[in-house]
C-alpha cells in the first residue's frame, strides 16, 4: 500500500481541526444544552465528557495509522549494485 502523501495528510488534519471547532460552536452547545440529566448529570456536560475524549481518541488513531505506513525501500540501482569502477 502506498503512503499518504503529505498533502493528502494536511487536508484531514484541517477537516479534523474544523470538526472540533464545529463540535464546542453554537449550534452544538446549543442541541445539548437543555434541562434533561442523564444519571443526575446535565445532557451538556456528557456531551463534552464523553464527546473530547472521543475526539482525542480519534486522532490519536488517525496519527498511530499515519506513522505505521510502510516506508518505501531504496532499490540500489544498477551503478550501486556493481560497486564502484
Amino acid at each position: 500500500m502506498k503512503p499518504p502523501s503529505p498533502i493528502r495528510l494536511r487536508e484531514v488534519w484541517v477537516i479534523m481541526f474544523l470538526l472540533g471547532v464545529i463540535m464546542i460552536n453554537y449550534p452544538f452547545v446549543h442541541i445539548f444544552n437543555k434541562d434533561i440529566l442523564i444519571f443526575n448529570y446535565p445532557l451538556l456536560f456528557l456531551y463534552f465528557l464523553i464527546g473530547w475524549p472521543a475526539s482525542i481518541v480519534v486522532v490519536y488513531f488517525f496519527s498511530r495509522y499515519a506513522m505505521d505506513e510502510p516506508q518505501e525501500e531504496h532499490e540500489p540501482d544498477e551503478q550501486e549494485k556493481d560497486g564502484p569502477r
